[in-house]
């Protein structure tokens, strides 16, 4: 789980890996024999059994960063991976953010650029809202009108959702499903019964090192965040 990628000193929420960081922590898959791809190539890898050594890579919130930043980097490990967009803030900045710098949000180019280079891009709501607390109106156009409204950006079917600050319950991750889906990213396994609509995920930031990314590894299948063979 990363979100923006870039060199910003500023990071009071943790969420910036430099692409420095994020060359070295790709050349320690690449290392160990792992590739790291998108959510929709993976699970599709895992329907077929074909799963072993793959990383599902996903980057939240759709910084504009990606497409200058994580982009390059991405390709020259022949990686793919998941980027999922606020559709209702494009162009815009993360005002969900109280503190930290103001950073843009990819437009509908960037999201072009995404998928031209083989990326898959996903929903993350409209615009990064606590699902839970969303009414029922609220709750539909978030997971509802994004995926429409991404569909008709990338040309292909959204198939992924990711909860904004990983918050889901049940009634949000029916909601989910309800809006035609394939699968969601949360940060936690989510209540019994979500299954791929609440994928958990490992977050990855500046400080992981070498060692620390090994740390993590092992410890993927104890804390219930692997759904690859690795």
């Amino acid at each position: 789980m990363y979100h923006s990628v870039s060199d910003c000193p500023d990071d009071p929420y943790n969420v910036t890996v430099s692409p420095a960081r994020l060359d070295r922590q790709f050349a320690w898959m690449s290392s160990r024999g792992l590739r790291g791809v998108s959510m929709r190539e993976l699970l599709s890898a895992r329907a077929r059994g074909t799963e072993r050594g793959l990383v599902g890579l996903t980057f939240d919130d759709g910084y504009a960063d990606f497409t200058a930043d994580a982009l390059p980097v991405l390709c020259r490990w022949g990686f793919t991976a998941t980027v999922f967009v606020l559709p209702g803030r494009l162009g815009g900045e993360n005002a969900w953010e109280p503190l930290g710098p103001r950073k843009p949000l990819l437009d509908v180019d960037g999201i072009h650029r995404a998928v031209a280079a083989g990326m898959e891009v996903a929903s993350h709501g409209l615009t990064h809202l606590d699902l839970t607390k969303a009414t029922d109106e609220v709750l539909r156009s978030e997971v509802h009108d994004s995926r429409h409204l991404l569909a008709g950006i990338t040309g292909t079917d959204v198939e992924g959702f990711c909860y904004p600050y990983g918050y889901l319950d049940e009634r949000v991750a029916a909601a989910v499903r309800l809006a035609g889906y394939r699968y969601a990213c949360a940060i936690t396994p989510g209540p019994d019964g979500c299954g791929d609509f609440a994928l958990p995920r490992i977050h990855v930031g500046e400080i992981d090192t070498a060692v620390r990314l090994e740390l993590k590894r092992r410890l993927a299948r104890f804390f219930g965040r692997s759904v690859e063979a690795v």
